[in-house]
């Protein structure tokens, strides 16, 4: 049977199998595509047309050579044939197969690419070897991202804590609108009367409003290794919102083998991002041990360590420093990543020796964040999920 015999849906799962093969002798389709069909297999074959491992660095053609021009180009076709949502992948795969990162220390390839968080984190771990030329667009590029994730996440996260924050302040004598139902009718079962059948309350538990002072400590202890650039990028944005709460101190500090404290940068995310330097070594016990000397309020501090948990520092000191934290009263909690990516790459080990201590420590997603620092501001048990 010819492909103009078929019915038409038969026909378009034809197409759409040639333009996945890839049209090679073998692929069976015998489909032949023109026209804009042809165009697109074109962007597809000179990204993928080579098999699935890796270019080297001798090896990288592959349809585009190493020039801007024909990598600029290409940049506009995958943009005209494909929805955003593709193209940041295909872009993904062009720096890691055809080794493309180079090139993004052009201003005219980074006006071309489409901006999303691993591109920020690629731009991130170029930043030492980029030229001044190009400097001014790449923060822009970054500032872009970061603008847009502010807009996703900062209302929602703000909500959530503001009402973590008023139920976390409890008094014993609340006014009728600020009473705490669940927990007054929990605290008062053995106060039930069968014959009314009701529940006569010996003591109502409510909450204050929170005020303008202080409430909470955060500190955000983020793994700055190469592998944890998606998560960098989320939590100096999330950094920045809490920082903007006036009733939570927050404090960010980042680590490789060593620390660094930038606080006073939060109020502009990328200019945290800036600061920080991918693809180094890992010192967890390190970093802990500057957390924990900032520490003034324990039962009043959540301490988040964002970090695949690699440490090349002291085990036995890191669980020491986070089993003395909790039992100063911190909230402690460990996030294995902080993206949307799947599960994450961690030291198993050290994931288990940190649950062992009674550290929620699982991969966190930035939806799920809010309502994580909610439940440890209120010192309640936190939501990880189903699939760890």
């Amino acid at each position: 049977m010819t492909a103009e015999s078929m019915d038409p849906a038969a026909q378009e799962r034809l197409r759409r199998w040639r333009l996945v093969l890839g049209g090679d002798s073998a692929d069976g389709t015998g489909c032949t595509l023109s026209g804009r069909d042809a165009a697109m297999d074109g962007t597809l074959a000179a990204l993928y047309g080579k098999g699935d491992k890796p270019r080297s660095g001798k090896d990288r053609s592959a349809g585009l050579g190493a020039s801007a021009p024909s990598v600029a180009r290409w940049l506009g076709d995958i943009r005209t044939y494909f929805p955003s949502s593709v193209v940041q992948v295909m872009q993904r795969d062009a720096i890691d197969r055809l080794g493309l990162s180079a090139l993004l220390l052009e201003p005219e390839m980074l006006e071309a690419v489409e901006a999303d968080v691993h591109l920020v984190g690629t731009l991130l771990s170029l930043n030492k070897a980029m030229p001044e030329t190009t400097k001014e667009t790449a923060r822009a590029v970054v500032r872009k991202v970061v603008e847009d994730l502010e807009k996703r996440l900062a209302t929602r996260t703000r909500a959530t804590l503001t009402g973590a924050l008023d139920r976390s302040a409890r008094i014993s004598r609340p006014r009728h609108h600020d009473i705490d139902w669940n927990r007054t009718i929990a605290d008062n079962l053995k106060h039930y009367l069968p014959e009314y059948r009701t529940i006569v309350p010996e003591r109502l538990i409510g909450y204050g409003r929170a005020s303008q002072s202080v409430k909470k400590e955060v500190i955000l202890c983020i793994d700055q290794s190469g592998s944890m650039a998606a998560s960098v990028v989320y939590a100096s944005v999330f950094g920045a919102v809490l920082a903007s709460m006036r009733s939570i101190s927050t404090r960010l500090v980042v680590f490789d083998t060593a620390v660094v404290d930038l606080t006073d940068q939060l109020d502009d995310p990328v200019d945290v991002l800036f600061g920080t330097q991918l693809g180094g070594g890992t010192d967890i016990n390190r970093a802990l041990a500057y957390c924990q000397s900032q520490i003034t309020r324990p039962a009043e501090t959540v301490v988040v360590l964002i970090s695949d948990l690699y440490e090349g520092g002291i085990r036995n000191e890191m669980l020491k420093r986070v089993a003395a934290m909790k039992a100063s009263g911190v909230q402690f909690v460990a996030l294995l990543a902080l993206s949307d990516e799947g599960a994450p790459a961690y030291d198993r080990e050290h994931a288990a020796a940190l649950a062992a201590l009674g550290a929620p420590t699982f991969a966190c997603t930035p939806d799920l964040f809010p309502e994580v620092m909610a439940a440890a501001i209120e010192k309640r048990p936190i939501p990880v999920p189903d699939t760890v």
